[in-house]
């Protein structure tokens, strides 16, 4: 057009409201202007001295009568645009367009909002769908839902149709697609729903899927009358569950609707039910919302309680699971259980689990404070489901860590995992077998097991999201176990603890890192929380672990008044010591002694270790022995690097290094020093770097000795930490000196944090 004003131009712009006809036409209008061309708009009011040189421009013509859209056929212009909405089409509206060429107009893409506000564009296109009358308003508040947004969005509701409007609280509701349920609705046939359908669509708060935009859905719960939105919502509930269909999709709509009544009410306890395996946190809000509605509390308190404890929301868990105990209800008794054994609280919940008659489980709860009490036998009413199977497994399994066969524990507790993970989304359990057989394969040094156990549990969500920190955790603990500290780092970065066991193992995780990079700053800080963090969850049999972590902690920081190694072993004298899990706790006492300059006080836990009959117990007895050699000066180079690879081979990575390196930095023979340092770097796990944006001029090795300085390390610590001697740490940093030209140590320090060499890896 622009190129040639003159040429014949016979087009229809067909579009929904708000995609920009109008805005069409007024720069169609204005173009042709400014090439001379004379412009029509209000025909028949006004025409044209010569129509063959005019160009006609007619907007909203689905809503001229009929007798003027046929006076339009007939108007001799060569040049005309004609816009207008999808509905209503009459028939001569359809004749009159039937020969003129189409534009099509769209939606705008994200990409097309980030050039006019690219500040909030996700959030706009979000809100508006790309229609661009709406897209242009909010980009105009900076994407802020202002009033006089708002008051916009009211005009184009309050001028509709009133069956559109209902159409519309259907089609925010998710059933805009339903032609059976709108028939009931709107009280008509089929073919006038359609049009309906089609007027709604016009009017370009529909998007093509049948689903609202979300500017316009948020407007009708305020701008339509009380007694209309929540009729129809009212109206919808009765027709969903007339059909017994899953009615999830549409209570989504009701939740903060204001919506009450008995119909409501169960339809928002149907949907929560359905809710629970897929998002428990959903399932608990729609329960509270039912009962705000009018549902009876006593008839889904225990569901409630459920949904609320898989949602990790121990303490609404609790609250509502008391009121079922208080009801005789034996379902709260068991949610309270698991809830409490979450909490380091197994003592009382092994009664609670006895009462709601879960044997197994209870017999569970009983080992981890170190009682074999009688379990009373499984109800007969029980079903056997996936969950009762997996129970029996675990409480199998458990038991045969204690006092049975290590091999065959660990193997009913990975066919409890394998059992549970196809139903393990609503299985509130005290914990998932996956991490229970994970603590069996890390105390037996099978990190391999554990890691892939864990891996697995939480692809499947196994446990629901309550048990996702734990997963987590526990798999950061194997990361860690292997040296990959890096890695054990990144799994707890964002994490969100709660709960006191979790928080325990979070704690310990923190104090393994730190002990491991020589950060006795950050230990000292982290042994603090430590000792809050125990007061709130004594050491239990499944917390052993963290609990040995704490024990070196202490014994590096010289904190001698710290009671967790006698608790630790007064815990495994009430279970008669089982090699299982006392083994990681005579190792930690064995390097307790050692940290304390009391080497005396390692032997009996050396015998003790000697005394376990299983390959890792053999590893770890024979690794002390050797350890205790070399505090003591006699170091045996062939002895030591044995003992170094059978300690990682036993799933001690970290001290199988750390063992070499001790040894090479005790003797006097310097052949036998270079071959342990060489035998500590072979041990020394290497984890990928990070990329940076920062090109470095340094070596990776020098790179690594730099940032550890950055980190505030000595060199003796540089290099206990890279298994090389201070001497060498101190060639490294002659070279660096040298490569960035420095002349000082400050101007070092100053350049290596420029090139942000000291971020944490």
């Amino acid at each position: 057009m622009t190129s040639d004003p003159s040429a014949p131009l016979r087009l229809a712009v067909v579009a929904p409201g708000g995609y920009g006809k109008t805005r069409l036409l007024r720069e169609l209008r204005q173009a042709y202007r400014d090439a001379g061309v004379p412009v029509v708009t209000d025909w028949p009011t006004t025409g044209a001295d010569d129509w063959r040189r005019a160009v006609m421009l007619v907007d909203d013509a689905h809503l001229l009568p009929d007798t003027q859209l046929r006076m339009l056929r007939e108007v001799p212009c060569p040049r005309m645009v004609i816009a207008s909405r999808p509905w209503p089409r009459s028939p001569e509206l359809a004749e009159l367009m039937a020969p003129l060429d189409r534009a099509q107009l769209s939606t705008w893409e994200l990409a097309d909002v980030q050039r006019i506000c690219p500040s909030a564009a996700a959030t706009i296109h979000s809100l508006t769908g790309g229609v661009p009358r709406w897209t242009v308003r909010l980009a105009e508040t900076g994407g802020q839902v202002t009033a006089a947004v708002s008051g916009a969005m009211r005009y184009e509701l309050e001028v509709l149709d009133e069956d559109v409007v209902r159409y519309l609280i259907a089609a925010r509701s998710g059933l805009g697609n339903r032609i059976d349920l709108l028939i009931a609705l709107l009280g008509m046939p089929g073919t006038s729903v359609g049009d309906v359908m089609r007027a709604a669509r016009a009017t370009g708060l529909v998007n093509p899927d049948g689903t609202v935009i979300p500017l316009c859905g948020a407007a009708l719960s305020t701008v339509v009358p009380a007694e209309m939105y929540l009729g129809v919502l009212q109206q919808l509930a009765e027709l969903q569950l007339d059909r017994a269909e899953p009615v999830l999709p549409f209570a989504r709509s009701l939740l903060g609707s204001g919506a009450i009544g008995s119909t409501v009410a169960t339809v928002l306890a149907t949907a929560a039910h359905e809710a629970t395996v897929q998002d428990s946190a959903l399932a608990a809000e729609m329960f509270g919302a039912a009962v705000s509605a009018g549902q009876p509390l006593a008839d889904v308190v225990a569901d409630w309680a459920h949904a609320a404890a898989l949602s990790g929301d121990l303490g609404t868990a609790l609250r509502l699971a008391d009121q079922a105990i208080l009801s005789q209800n034996r379902a709260g008794a068991s949610i309270s259980a698991a809830a409490l054994a979450h909490r380091g609280q197994w003592a009382r919940s092994a009664q609670l689990y006895t009462w709601a008659r879960e044997p197994a489980f209870a017999q569970i709860a009983s080992y981890a404070v170190g009682s074999f009490a009688a379990m009373p036998p499984t109800r007969r009413d029980r079903l056997p489901t996936a969950l009762d199977g997996a129970a029996a497994l675990m409480a199998d399994g458990v038991r045969q860590s204690v006092s049975g066969d290590q091999a065959a524990a660990l193997s009913l507790l990975v066919q409890a995992a394998a059992l549970l993970e196809p139903a393990g989304l609503e299985a509130l359990v005290p914990d998932t077998p996956a991490a229970l057989a994970a603590l069996v394969a890390l105390h037996r040094g099978e990190i391999g097991i554990a890691s892939s156990l864990l891996e697995n549990a939480m692809t499947s969500r196994m446990g629901g999201d309550v048990m996702r920190v734990r997963h987590r955790l526990l798999l950061a603990w194997t990361r860690m176990a292997r040296g990959q500290l890096g890695q054990a780092t990144q799994l707890m970065d964002g994490l969100a603890v709660r709960e006191p066991r979790d928080e325990l193992f979070s704690v310990a995780l923190a104090a393994g890192l730190a002990r491991r990079a020589g950060d006795t700053v950050t230990l000292r800080r982290v042994w603090t929380q430590a000792t809050a963090c125990l007061l709130r969850h004594p050491v239990d049999l499944f917390t052993l672990l963290p609990v040995t972590e704490l024990i070196l902690a202490s014994a590096r920081l010289r904190d001698h008044g710290s009671p967790l190694l006698r608790d630790a072993f007064a815990l495994l004298d009430k279970l008669g010591n089982p090699p299982l899990w006392a083994a990681p706790v005579h190792w930690a006492a064995v390097h307790a002694a050692i940290l304390t300059d009391n080497p005396a006080a390692a032997e009996p836990h050396v015998s003790a270790l000697e005394l376990n009959p299983t390959p890792y117990g053999s590893a770890l007895a024979r690794a002390a022995r050797c350890w205790t050699a070399v505090y003591a000066g006699q170091v045996e180079p062939a002895e030591v690097t044995v003992c170094a690879r059978g300690l990682r081979d036993a799933g001690h990575w970290w001290e199988s290094g750390r063992l070499a390196s001790e040894a090479a930095l005790r003797t006097g023979d310097r052949k036998a020093m270079v071959s342990l340092l060489d035998c500590a770097r072979q041990l020394q796990v290497h984890e990928p770097a990070q990329p940076s944006d920062v090109a470095s001029p340094l070596s990776d090795r020098e790179q690594e000795v730099a940032e550890l300085v950055v980190r505030g390390m000595t060199y003796k610590q540089i290099g206990d930490t890279l298994f090389i001697s201070a001497k060498t740490v101190e060639h490294h940093m002659a070279r660096i000196r040298q490569r960035l030209g420095a002349t000082n140590r400050s101007e070092l320090l100053a350049q290596l944090r420029t090139l942000a060499i000291g971020a944490p890896k």
